[in-house]
């Protein structure tokens, strides 16, 4: 009673106290609460309670609720019966409300039901006692009507903490007793009052009617209700939801045919078409058209392969599509884009025509079937082009809405793609070039011109550029043209700008007698000193065109270096971002790659010069050291010298600046060491270095892994591995590198090994071990002569083996990809003279890692690493077979048959022993064997006190390594 009282209490203090800090103890309390064994007992008693106020009976049934749902092994077995006769006396208590605390109770009844057979449950199965209790207890049936609700719904909770396979064998109970839960409800609809009721009970149910026949839902009194409700405003969402289920189902089933769904199918879509001038009916309420509109694209989705074949019945759908896509409300009109995207994959794939046998039918086929489609495509582009257009008052609309604006244009943009690929590209520009001419000329020149449809215009053409063909020599000279004359309003031109990236292919291609570039290079140039989003716009573009201009840009670098020098120095007025201006060093770089060699050498100088000169200054500062000088006044300028090396695709060209840049990059190793920031950006430009020179690098390379070995071993910084790793991709199969690279290799890991010795370390520093596992796997590849051999490769393993259950996800997907690769590497095709190291290795190591990976599967890592997980258990298995299974037995015995039982570990080692004796050569046996791993995991996880007891069993104190005696703690 005492505690009954402290949760009354803890919820009054939740609920009324004025003080935040009270509240927020009180909400601890009453969670830790939930947890306890306690809480069977002290929810029931205070739902039955009289007295219990909302506030304790919502929380009280939502705790037992929840206590069923996860910890229902908490009790013991003789408990069950009680529990649901409590549970069921709790329901007809409530069956007339509160609806929330009713809603919980059957959700409880029907958890129960998941963890309990029919011949446990009684009375014949949980349906057969919902029926005798309906007949005994007329009075009680709308609550038993909310429990046949969510009793399907329960089949599919995967919160529910009950063992797959009884899971599977609910759904399969519930299934088989579809067809006496559709009388069931029938009987009810003697009921008028609890048709509503009757209705949403039917569409959860239609889910498990797979044994049920379309021609007898046909004519099924609780599918006829359903279709008479549709024009009921009382019953309509509850209507919708059940026809819109049997859409679904009809095409759920794709054994049983289509031509055995058709007589439902056309029951439905006559239905369905019977409401289409509901759809503008001003005075229905808003929530019901949405629902309407809602069925017409279920249908649409869903009878697309119908819909495609052009039929006379299927274009009336279409064209009730189109009302639907039309509809002013957006929210409305977007529910059809699916469908119109799907309808234009069927219509264009060569596999939807494969039953039409030669090529020339095929070919026959689709022109047909695209000629029929033509019109409502040309129709859909005319519905949707004018939502891309920006509202009046765009700039007193909040960020939400603005992003809101900006996912609509995206999603439009998606649409309109789509019909490109029925009607053709060019055809789809003419009509959208139709819209813009339009709108230019209805902009006027005065201060209140309208500028928002000529943007809306543009945007669409730009929107589709991917589709229009550089040899497009009709509608996008004009484009061209016009765009250097349109007014400079900011969001007009940030499009323009963007116009003229999307179509920089086309612009390569331009006849040379055009001189289309210059006018357009001064629209972007303007741009620049407009506004800060036309500015990226500008930027952005200019990266796009010297991309695919570079060849016409070559001949006037000096103009492109003018603007770039503006920019950059800050003198010009242009509204540009510092992240923004490095699309004009990736365009500057990509035209120097073009030149010859002494003149883009001398380019690259010049290019180089505004970041070198800045930090050659702060290098010699009189009175500030260089320590003390911002992280990010170094790496902005870094960051760029990193990007003109990732661009500059000229070999020697990078790598001779590389080695007149060396003096200041060494310099800066050596006194900002200590600076992750800065030493990640360096790193960055030397890796990109590195990929772009490659041997070119000469005595450069040399040097630069001098300084970071020395380095690493003095300041631990991550980013140093990281570009080792680019080394070793380059050069590791250089046989005149091995000398540096072997030295490389033991320095480094040698000294990560010692920084990483506890599974504290992995957590405290996760970028190491993410950087130091992905560099070992590159060694693998790339060098696997050196690092196999290595004194450090046993070292590597135990340090892996240590750190497996790090919760961080790169640096523990790093460290299982590095344990799958050594295995793997023995059944490679050159994997045998490695053999006899990984298995002196491995096997040392084998019953102490299949431990580590059990205990990862079934707990000690989240269920997202699962896949990965599983592939290291099945290239350990494929490695070394029978040794695993032999393993594995020691190691399932240490788990408890209350969280594993003797059945299901024979599974689990029967599945290792199948996956042994295969090695490799059935894919539909792996993965039969990773999904054996994952159900193994799904039990064990299936509530956390399961969860705790396999941990506590598979997490021993100590591990001791044969060959090292580290003491690993997983």
């Amino acid at each position: 009673m005492e505690l009954q009282n402290t949760v009354k209490e803890a919820l009054t203090a939740l609920y009324h106290h004025p003080d935040d800090a009270v509240r927020a103890q009180a909400d601890r309390w009453l969670q830790d609460f939930q947890h306890t064994l306690d809480a069977w007992q002290v929810s029931d008693n205070l739902l039955h309670d009289a007295s219990s106020n909302i506030e304790t009976l919502i929380f009280c049934s939502q705790t037992l609720r929840s206590k069923v749902q996860h910890d229902f092994e908490e009790l013991p077995a003789e408990a069950f019966r009680p529990l649901r006769d409590s549970l069921y006396a709790l329901l007809k208590k409530f069956s007339k409300g509160p609806p929330k605390v009713r809603t919980q109770i059957s959700i409880g009844i029907a958890a129960l039901a998941v963890h309990v057979s029919v011949e446990n449950w009684g009375d014949g199965g949980i349906l057969k006692w919902i029926s005798n209790e309906m007949g005994t207890h007329s009075e009680y049936i709308p609550g038993l009507l909310e429990l046949l609700i969510v009793l399907p719904e329960e089949a599919y909770n995967y919160r529910i903490a009950a063992r797959p396979e009884r899971r599977r064998q609910f759904e399969e109970e519930l299934a088989s007793s579809a067809k006496y839960a559709l009388n069931l409800l029938t009987a009810c609809l003697n009921f008028s009052e609890l048709k509503e009721q009757v209705l949403e009970s039917f569409a959860s149910w239609l889910r498990l009617s797979r044994g049920v026949s379309a021609s007898t839902l046909a004519s099924h009194p609780l599918v006829q209700t359903a279709l008479s409700c549709l024009n009921s405003e009382q019953y309509l969402e509850a209507a919708v939801n059940v026809v819109s289920e049997l859409i679904h189902y009809t095409t759920a089933n794709g054994s049983v045919g289509v031509a055995t769904q058709m007589p439902l199918i056309h029951l439905l879509v006559s239905h369905v078409m019977g409401l289409k001038d509901q759809l503008k009916d001003s005075s229905k309420d808003e929530e019901d058209i949405k629902a309407i509109a809602r069925l017409f694209a279920d249908m649409g989705d869903s009878y697309v392969d119908l819909i495609a074949s052009g039929s006379d019945e299927s274009m009336l759908v279409v064209n009730a599509l189109l009302e639907v896509t039309s509809h002013p409300d957006y929210d409305i009109s977007s529910m059809t884009y699916n469908f119109w995207h799907h309808l234009q994959l069927k219509l264009t794939r060569r596999e939807s025509y494969s039953s039409h046998g030669s090529d020339a039918f095929i070919e026959e086929e689709r022109k047909k079937r695209l000629h029929i489609f033509h019109l409502p495509f040309q129709m859909l582009v005319s519905l949707v082009n004018f939502r891309v257009e920006y509202p009046q008052k765009y700039d007193d609309l909040s960020e939400e809405d603005h992003k809101d604006f900006k996912h609509i244009r995206y999603a439009v943009g998606d649409v309109l793609v789509d019909a490109t690929e029925v009607l053709g590209g060019e055809a789809t520009l003419k009509l959208l070039y139709i819209k813009l001419v339009e709108a230019v000329g209805n902009c006027s020149n005065d201060e209140n011109y309208k500028w928002q449809p000529v943007e809306s215009a543009l945007y669409c053409i730009q929107a589709i550029s991917k589709s229009i063909s550089p040899q497009e020599m009709e509608i996008i000279p004009q484009v061209m043209t016009l765009l250097a004359k349109l007014p400079q309003q900011p969001q007009l031109l940030q499009t323009v700008c963007a116009t003229i990236g999307a179509y920089s292919k086309w612009i390569s291609s331009a006849p040379v007698e055009q001189p289309i570039l210059p006018p357009l290079v001064d629209t972007l140039t303007k741009a620049m000193s407009t506004s800060e989003d036309a500015a990226a716009a500008a930027t952005l573009a200019f990266k796009y065109i010297c991309e695919d201009c570079r060849k016409q840009f070559s001949g006037s670098l000096d103009g492109l270096f003018h603007i770039y020098h503006i920019a950059i120095s800050g003198e010009g007025g242009y509204k540009l971002q510092a992240d923004d201006s490095m699309y004009l060093v990736e365009a500057l770089s990509v035209v120097i790659t073009e030149l010859p060699k002494e003149h883009a050498k001398a380019a690259m100088e010049l290019l180089c010069l505004p970041s070198i000169t800045p930090l050659q200054k702060m290098i010699g500062q009189e009175g500030v050291t260089f320590q003390q000088i911002p992280a990010r006044q170094l790496t902005f300028h870094m960051d760029r010298i990193a990007c003109i090396f990732r661009n500059v695709n000229l070999p020697e060209v990078v790598a001779d600046a590389m080695l007149t840049l060396w003096p200041l990059f060494k310099t800066i190793f050596d006194q900002r060491a200590w600076d992750m920031r800065t030493m990640e950006s360096l790193c960055r430009a030397c890796k990109y270095a590195v990929r772009t020179s490659g041997r070119y690098m000469g005595i450069t390379i040399g040097a630069m892994l001098e300084t970071i070995q020395s380095l690493y071993q003095r300041h631990n910084q991550a980013c140093f591995l990281y570009l080792s790793s680019e080394v070793i991709k380059i050069f590791g199969s250089d046989p005149s590198c091995a000398s540096f690279l072997r030295s490389l290799i033991a320095i480094l890991f040698s000294h990560t090994t010692k920084l990483l010795s506890t599974i504290q370390d992995f957590t405290a520093r996760p970028d190491i071990a993410d950087d130091c596992y992905l560099l070992a796997s590159r060694c693998i590849r790339y060098c696997p002569d050196l690092f196999i051999p290595s004194s450090v490769f046993p070292s590597l393993v135990d340090c892996a083996m240590i750190g497996i259950t790090i919760q961080h996800r790169d640096a523990c997907r790093s460290i299982l990809t590095f344990l799958s690769d050594v295995l793997d590497l023995g059944n490679s095709s050159n994997g045998d003279k490695y053999r006899s190291i990984t298995d002196s290795v491995v096997v040392p190591r084998g019953s102490s890692l299949t431990r580590i990976l059990i205990a990862s599967l079934t707990g000690a890592l989240p269920s997202s690493r699962i896949e990965e997980v599983s592939y290291v258990v099945l290239s350990l298995t494929r490695s070394y077979g029978a040794r695993v299974v032999e393993w594995a037995k020691g190691i399932m015995t240490l788990i408890p048959a209350a969280a594993l039982t003797e059945a299901e570990c024979t599974r689990f080692l029967q599945s290792l022993a199948d996956a042994a004796t295969t090695a490799g050569s059935s894919s539909d046996r792996s993965a039969s064997f990773l999904n054996m791993l994952e159900e193994v995991s799904e039990v064990c996880r299936r509530n956390k006190t399961v969860q705790e007891i396999v941990q506590g069993a598979l997490r021993p104190i100590d591990l001791h390594f044969t060959p090292l005696s580290k003491d690993i703690t997983v």
